[in-house]
């Protein structure tokens, strides 16, 4: 099949400095591209991972317990904050 293409400079440049590089034809070069590139693109998304978030000592608690927030706000903040 023939057809005309218009590319980016930067397209054009980076297929000739790959043509000279490799010492292949414009032609193979394009096909090949082509190919990886729409192989690529009809590729379903690769899955992200969620982030994993580390666990990290934060030492014993400095209040007994936790149960009772209004008392931990006492001791944290002071009796104030009522």
């Amino acid at each position: 099949m023939r057809t005309t293409l218009t590319l980016d400079k930067d397209v054009a440049i980076a297929l000739e400095r790959l043509r000279k590089a490799r010492k292949a034809s414009l032609k193979k070069l394009v096909n090949e591209a082509l190919r990886q590139g729409l192989g690529q693109m009809a590729a379903p998304p690769p899955r992200r991972r969620a982030p994993q978030t580390r666990p990290v000592s934060l030492g014993r608690c400095l209040v007994g317990t936790i149960d009772n927030v209004s008392e931990v706000l006492a001791i944290a903040e002071g009796e104030s904050f009522r």
